[in-house]
């Protein structure tokens, strides 16, 4: 969907964001969309980490229940 977007529709958007939030708030709303963006990277990576243990677990049991 963005890849169709190309520079002038990023122009467009950034003069849209322009006159609706003014110059002064746009620094202010990048710098939580890039915080909210860093705790979402964080959260997906505490999942995956939750997650590999419990299938090498899985995995491990398998294993030992082919063996006997």
């Amino acid at each position: 969907m963005l890849q169709n977007i190309g520079v002038p529709g990023l122009i467009l958007i950034v003069i849209i964001a322009l006159i609706v939030f003014g110059p002064s708030k746009l620094p202010e709303i990048g710098r939580s969309f890039g915080v909210t963006l860093r705790e979402f990277k964080k959260g997906t990576k505490d999942l995956v980490s939750d997650e590999e243990p419990k299938k090498a677990k899985t995995e491990e049991t398998a294993a030992v229940q082919r063996e006997s």
